[in-house]
């Protein structure tokens, strides 16, 4: 009833495990020290939304501290916003820096 592996099948079956195992990963989009690009747009956001709460909290403290409401307080959320903006902007160009190294490190492996 049983009948015997076709030895054919097996070798076949076997040369395409092979050259599977042999393929190359998809490699992972890794960005600046190897973070992922997720990772670092979740950076980008905190570090925004850091800034303008910091902006906020001491406009708002000294708003009170003077008695004018909404005079630093407005000022300070601006200005933290625009800190959090640079500091962005200087995050995102480390990861362009670092994918360009990582190129060009790449391009003089296969050149090898």
């Amino acid at each position: 009833m049983a009948s015997e592996p076709d030895p054919d099948r097996l070798r076949a079956l076997h040369e395409r495990l092979e050259q599977m195992r042999e393929k190359p990963k998809p490699a992972r989009s890794e960005t600046a020290k190897g973070f992922s690009q997720g990772e670092v747009a979740y950076r980008m956001v905190i570090e925004l939304i850091v800034g303008i709460l910091l902006g906020f909290g001491i406009g708002y403290g000294l708003d009170v501290l003077f008695g004018t409401l909404p005079v630093f307080l407005a000022s300070f959320t601006l200005l933290g916003f625009a800190a959090g903006v640079r500091i962005m902007l200087r995050t995102a160009r480390e990861v362009a820096e670092k994918q360009a190294n990582d190129a060009a490190a790449a391009a003089k492996r296969e050149g090898m």
